[in-house]
Order: structure tokens, then C-alpha cells, then sequence
């Protein structure tokens, strides 16, 4: 007889099916750990699920050693229902998502400690209920909610003592005054654990308005590089249209037309090569882009506007080297804007550039004459606005407004730390008389 059959068909079945009992029961009580962890989560207090974890095992070996000491009063089941009371914010707030009130902590707390406490032992263990809670109160509640479970603790405590002496004789409440001590500690740890906080909450809000800040300088800053860039080629594509234009008009010289065309399309690549980079700085990613143009281009800015028909008196003094990419990339876009102004307001015009470079300072001028008309509103546009924003980053002085030269734009920059760059427009100095200082 073959053996193998004397074993129940059932079984596997059986141990299967206890398997698959175990396993849902293993992942009813991970489900269960997880809901809670995300409602402790979403509490207001904002404290790591750790912290509350921990005061809630503190609490359980509190209420443990109590119930142990009071072994003596079995089967007694005053101790199990004071233990139960300590946790009764648990289960509520774990399966019917009561919050977790300061006032059912400190009710709960109250009441489990007096339960314990109409069991006398030596040595109790269960006033550090009231320690306990006396922390997370502290933690979670007004100062007024703080103080008043404070007090009320401390006084249940002495209520008990004088009511052991007076039943019990000798019997009083062993410890009371480190009882008390520790009550007032407890309290203690749960301020500084609410102002550590109020402090988290505050830097959160300053990092936030720093970061908001940093982010509205950063969009200003490319706005203005934008500008800048689409300022200066669009002044001078028109010109080299215009140019275009007439020269077919008249038929005098179709290659005149056809080299102000090519002008133009360069220009305009290079304006949108510009625009790209200057807009690729808003990409979180990294990006090779070309050198920032610098004082050393302003000779071939000058010479763009004079290919365009602009008649540029143009004069440099001073080695270049010393003046830092920062410093000459300002006085770069400085002189892009002023140029780009001249043809914009007072076309027709010539323009004057002095760029002066000494050891102390870097002065750049732009001045052309006013055209016909009522004289030009002041600091008005976003040109004139970026140009003194660029200038005040870097520590310069700027000036913009009629002149005996006519309209006027005047910078300057130090070289070195502590060079005054306010001399520079002291009268009989670099500059004939002060305009308007920023």
C-alpha cells in the first residue's frame, strides 16, 4: 500500500489557506501603520512622526511599570482602565480622526493618573503620565492652555498627597517634589520644541521671500539683457533697411543696397544668437553660451552703428585690462542702450563717445544733440531704468539729462576699492557739471 495516500488531501489546503490569513492580517496592520503615519503627518503641529512616536512609547512604558507595580491589588482592573485612559487619544484620532486637543490630552492624562493614583504604591511610576502629557501640551497649545495643565497637574498631585495623609496616615504621595520638578521640566521641553517651530515656520518664510526676491532680480536682470540686445539690433537693422531702401529708390547704387541687406541679416543673427543665450539662462540645466561682450567690443559696437549710417565721434583712452568683465559688460550695454536712444529719439543726429580708463576709474560718455521739439521726459522707459540699475549693482555713478553737450549720458565706475567716483562729476573735473545723481 502506498503510504503517500494516508495523507488528508486537505491539508495543503489547509496550511494554505492559514498562509493566506497570515498574510492578510501582515498587511491589514501595515495598511493600518501607514494610515497612521499619514495622518500623523498631516497633523498641524508639523513635528516628524518619530517625535510623537517616541512620546507615545515613553507613555506606554510609563504605564507599563505602573501596572506591573500594582500587582498586589489583582484582579483589580483600575490599573488596565488607567492605561486605556492614558491612550484614549490614540485609538480616537488612529480610527475616527478626532485631533488630538490639548484638552483631551490633558484630560485623558488627568484621569489615568488619578486612577493609578487611587492604588497608592511606593515608588510610583505613574505621576510621569503627567510629565509626559505636560511635554506635548507644551508642544501643541497656547501658553494659556500650558500653564493652566501646569498648574492643574501639580495640583492633583498635592490634592492626592493630603488626601494619603489624611486617610492613609503616614501614607502620603512619596516623591512629590520631584514629581513636580518634573512636571515643570516636561513643560519645559515642549516650549523650546514649539519655538523651534515658530523659528522653523519663520526661516521657511524667509527662505521663501528670499527666494522670491532672488527670482524677481533674476527675471529683471534677463529683461534687461533682452532689451538691451533687441534695442540695439533693431535700431540698426532699421538703418541698414532704410538705407537699403532708398538706395533702390534711386538706383544709383544697387550694390550700396544689397551690402546694407547683407548688414542687416547679420545683425540680425546675431541678435537672435543673443536673444537664445540671454533666454537659455532661464534653463535649469547647464549651457555652453558665448563670453558676455565686454569693454574691449565697444569698439565694434561703435563701428555697427557707423556701418548702419550713425555718425559716431569715437575717441578711447586707457589700457582695458583693468577693467573687470562686470564692469565692462555695464559699460558695454551702457553705451548699447545710450547709441540705440539717439537713433530712437534724435535721428538724424550724431553721437559723441568718450571712453576713459585711469586706474581708479572707468568713465564711458555718451552726448548727442537734442532735435526740434519739447525736450525728452527724464527717466522714463525701461532703458534708463536698467542702465542706473546696472551702474548701483556695481557701486558706479551715473547721470542722464541735458548737458551743455546736449542729452548727456554719463558713467563711471571704480577700479579699486575706496576710488571716489563722485569726483568725477565735481565741476573742472572728468565732467563739466552734475546731472541728476542716482
Amino acid at each position: 500500500m502506498d503510504v503517500s495516500h494516508a495523507i488528508p488531501a486537505k491539508a495543503p489546503g489547509r496550511a494554505s489557506r492559514r498562509q493566506r490569513l497570515s498574510a492578510r492580517v501582515m498587511n491589514g496592520c501595515r495598511q493600518f501603520m501607514v494610515t497612521v503615519r499619514e495622518r500623523i503627518e498631516s497633523l498641524p503641529y508639523d513635528y516628524p512622526p518619530a517625535v510623537i512616536l517616541a512620546a507615545d512609547f515613553a507613555l506606554l512604558v510609563v504605564t507599563g511599570a505602573a501596572v506591573i507595580q500594582r500587582h498586589s491589588y489583582f484582579p483589580s482592573v483600575l490599573p488596565l482602565l488607567a492605561m486605556a485612559t492614558a491612550f484614549l487619544p490614540v485609538p480616537l484620532f488612529a480610527i475616527f480622526r478626532v485631533k488630538p486637543h490639548p484638552v483631551l490630552l490633558k484630560g485623558s492624562a488627568l484621569l489615568s493618573c488619578a486612577l493609578f493614583l487611587l492604588q497608592p504604591v511606593t515608588a510610583d511610576f505613574a505621576p510621569f503620565v503627567l510629565v509626559i502629557v505636560a511635554g506635548e501640551v507644551a508642544a501643541v497649545a497656547t501658553r494659556g492652555w500650558t500653564i493652566g495643565f501646569t498648574l492643574l497637574a501639580i495640583l492633583e498631585l498635592v490634592a492626592f498627597d493630603l488626601a494619603g495623609n489624611v486617610q492613609w496616615g503616614d501614607q502620603s504621595l512619596q516623591g512629590l517634589p520631584m514629581y513636580i520638578i518634573g512636571i515643570l521640566l516636561g513643560m519645559f521641553v515642549g516650549v523650546m520644541l514649539q519655538y523651534q517651530r515658530r523659528f522653523l515656520y519663520q526661516e521657511r518664510e524667509n527662505q521663501a521671500i528670499r527666494s522670491g526676491q532672488a527670482a524677481d532680480e533674476e527675471r529683471r536682470r534677463i529683461a534687461r539683457e533682452v532689451h538691451d540686445v533687441i534695442a540695439h539690433s533693431l535700431s540698426i537693422t532699421l538703418l541698414h533697411l532704410t538705407a537699403a531702401r532708398r538706395a533702390l529708390q534711386t538706383d544709383d547704387d544697387p550694390a550700396e543696397a544689397v551690402e546694407a541687406l547683407v548688414e542687416a541679416e547679420r545683425l540680425g543673427r546675431q541678435a537672435m544668437a543673443d536673444i537664445r543665450r540671454t533666454v537659455g539662462m532661464l534653463d535649469a540645466g547647464p549651457a555652453q553660451v558665448a563670453p558676455e561682450p565686454g569693454a574691449a567690443d565697444i569698439d565694434e559696437l561703435v563701428g555697427d552703428f557707423r556701418r548702419a549710417g550713425l555718425t559716431v565721434d569715437y575717441a578711447r583712452t586707457g589700457d582695458l585690462a583693468t577693467v573687470s568683465g562686470a564692469i565692462g559688460h555695464a559699460l558695454y550695454r551702457i553705451g548699447q542702450e545710450s547709441l540705440a536712444n539717439v537713433i530712437k529719439h534724435a535721428p538724424g543726429t550724431a553721437a559723441s563717445v568718450r571712453l576713459d580708463v585711469t586706474a581708479e576709474v572707468a568713465t564711458l560718455v555718451v552726448s548727442n544733440p537734442l532735435p526740434l521739439g519739447p525736450a525728452p521726459r527724464r527717466d522714463t522707459g525701461m532703458g534708463v531704468r536698467g542702465m542706473r540699475k546696472r551702474t548701483e549693482l556695481l557701486g558706479g555713478k551715473i547721470t542722464v539729462g541735458n548737458g551743455d553737450d546736449g542729452w548727456t549720458v554719463r558713467v563711471g565706475f571704480p577700479l579699486k576699492a575706496g576710488s571716489c567716483v563722485s569726483a568725477m562729476l565735481l565741476p573742472g573735473k572728468l565732467w563739466n557739471k552734475p546731472q541728476e545723481d542716482t
